[in-house]
């Protein structure tokens, strides 16, 4: 089958007034969410989809580079087809990330043509379900912590993901009301990623060891990156003393630093988005690696229903044991009030996700096992600009979040 055309396609979410959360040293402010959607069609009218970066840098390399190169090529071997563009001229490593998230749409084509789940096409399944916690929580006090974590126990999970940013006691009470909330069963990821950006009032190495080990009281599943993402040493330091298990990984930049975090066993939990941070075929080598050193991993998933059956599909062609967790964002509906809505991230395809309980049932219809309700574009246009941005109290300085998780946030010109 020859590949016909390549499209991608922005969409945004804009907040009906910007969202304020104050933290610990200073201020968010979250304008809008942003999603790709990447279209890949061939003959007989099949057409396969992938989530992408929600970035016009993104767009624009699918359009004059990725695009034509795939265009009016054979849908064969997927492997050649990848070696062939990166030794072209120019393609350096963030046109590589952008290449493999085109290429999962070039993989769920080549599964729908064959008749088989994308899992086949990336490896095999060997199970049918995966592990979800739902994600949630953002700059609250402890007691909306607890009452949302209660929530979220309550619709079924069996973990639940916050992000605290209220200080070193307030974040220990959080945990603790948590705890209380929900009992002893359900498991706690506790996202400190904001703890290493707040300029002058940074937790020290120091003040992240304590508050591990107050957090560690309460039994919880992981504490995900406490220390700035880069320095794999302070992470192996930290694990050495073996206070409490530690999950990074959504910031690593390429392959060889994923390698570095694994191999020096600076972490429990691996994490990736491995749809934009180099695709299923290095997310496969990753997992391979991560098996070989006994660690674990957890996808990182923080955008559209596409990205979470995406995830799925390759994580269930690894046992619980070394792909165990998958992040499923929990939005604000008319039912639930959560962190904040976010419709576009279900819109986007024509029926729900099954899920059961706490696990994520994977379809093994062709391909990724969904279809795209391309009314969405539509309904949401693209709008230029980052999504969020953060005020730091001291020094004065603001940082603005677009939506590629491995690049550090960047502070806009003055």
């Amino acid at each position: 089958m020859t590949i016909s055309t390549v499209r991608s396609f922005l969409m945004s979410y804009p907040f009906s007034k910007p969202i304020q959360l104050p933290f610990y040293g200073g201020l968010r402010t979250i304008l809008k969410r942003d999603a790709m959607l990447i279209r890949i069609e061939g003959e007989k009218g099949l057409v396969g989809y992938a989530p992408g970066q929600g970035s016009e840098k993104a767009q624009r390399a699918i359009e004059t580079m990725i695009g034509p190169f795939l265009e009016g090529k054979t849908l064969g071997d997927v492997d050649k087809l990848r070696a062939e563009f990166f030794a072209l001229p120019g393609v350096d490593l963030e046109l590589q990330k952008i290449y493999c998230s085109v290429e999962v749409a070039v993989y769920d084509l080549a599964a729908r043509e064959r008749g088989v789940p994308l899992s086949e096409a990336v490896g095999g399944r060997v199970r049918d379900r995966i592990k979800l916690y739902g994600s949630a929580g953002m700059y609250m006090a402890p007691d909306r912590y607890a009452e949302e974590a209660a929530a979220i126990a309550g619709m079924g999970f069996r973990a639940y993901k916050m992000r605290p940013a209220a200080g070193p006691e307030k974040d220990i009470e959080t945990v603790r009301l948590m705890r209380e909330a929900v009992g002893p069963e359900v498991g706690l990821m506790i996202d400190a990623h904001a703890w290493w950006r707040m300029g002058d009032r940074n937790y020290a190495p120091e003040t992240v060891e304590q508050v591990a080990r107050e957090m560690a009281k309460y039994g919880i599943t992981w504490l995900e990156e406490p220390l700035p993402p880069d320095d794999h040493a302070a992470y192996q330091r930290l694990r050495e003393k073996r206070i409490v298990p530690l999950a990074s990984g959504e910031h690593e930049p390429s392959e060889p630093r994923f390698l570095d975090l694994i191999q020096n066993r600076c972490v429990d939990y691996v994490q990736s988005d491995v749809c934009c941070q180099g695709g299923f075929a290095m997310g496969q080598r990753l997992f391979a690696e991560i098996q070989k050193a006994g660690q674990k991993f957890a996808f990182h998933s923080w955008g559209t229903a596409l990205e979470v059956i995406a995830a799925a599909q390759v994580g269930i062609c690894w046992p619980e044991t070394v792909v165990e967790w998958l992040e499923y964002p929990v939005y604000s509906t008319p039912e639930q009030e959560t962190m904040y809505e976010f419709p576009l991230a279900t819109e986007l395809l024509e029926a729900p996700l099954q899920v059961e309980g706490s696990e994520l049932v994977v379809p093994r219809s062709p391909g990724m096992g969904v279809e795209v309700d391309m009314s969405v574009l539509d309904r949401y246009p693209w709008i230029p600009g980052p999504w969020s941005f953060f005020y730091l109290d001291s020094p004065k300085q603001t940082l603005a979040v677009t939506s590629d998780h491995s690049v550090k946030w960047e502070t806009p010109a003055a």
